[in-house]
Order: C-alpha cells, then structure tokens, then sequence
C-alpha cells in the first residue's frame, strides 16, 4: 500500500467514524402525553425519544393568566396525575432549556 493511499483510508475511517458517533451526541427530543381519565383526573407521562423516562421532572399545570395552578413532578414511573382544575390551563413539562412541551387543555384526550 502506498502512503497516500494509506493517509487517505486513516482520514476517511477517521471522518466515518465520527460521523457514526456523530448521532451519540444528538440531543433526545422530550415528549408528554396527557390523557383525562374521568371527569375530573388528568394523567401525564412525559419522556423523551431515545425511550428513556423523565422521573423527577418539572411538569406544572398553568393557568392562562401564567399562575401555576398544579405544581409537580414526574414520579418514578414518570407519570403525574391531577385534579383538572376550573380555569383553563395548558400544562408544561420542563426538562430544562430546549426540552420543554406545552399541551393546552383542548388537546388532552377525554375518557
């Protein structure tokens, strides 16, 4: 083998590579569903897309005024339940900076 034709093949594993380790450092999307289990509960699961759960994060139900009505946090099986509260609300679930989703009342499912 020569040694350009060597250098070639390290740099080109090298750049594959990377490029395949590339996809390690992806940040995983955060995900939250909520689903009304009878007139008056409201359950939560959030998570994120690589399949991993959230316990212990923030997840608050919000009034429209911006007043938390229901603070919490996911528990150990990622997941919240609530009284669903008089005022309109939208719930947010907060994973820190760039990993926050917002479900407004209209779009919970009913029972």
């Amino acid at each position: 083998m020569n040694k350009t034709f060597s250098r070639y093949a390290s740099a080109l594993a090298m750049a594959l590579l990377s490029a395949g380790f590339s996809g390690l450092a992806v940040a995983h999307n955060p995900m939250c569903e909520c689903k009304q289990i009878d007139a008056e509960q409201i359950k939560c699961t959030g998570g994120f897309s690589d399949g991993s759960g959230a316990p212990g994060v923030t997840l608050d139900v919000v009034g429209y005024d911006e007043s938390i009505l229901v603070p919490g946090k996911l528990g150990s099986d990622s997941t919240v339940t609530f009284k669903k509260p008089n005022a309109e609300f939208y719930v947010l679930f907060d994973a820190g900076p760039g990993h926050v989703v917002e479900i407004d009342q209209a779009d919970i499912q009913a029972p």
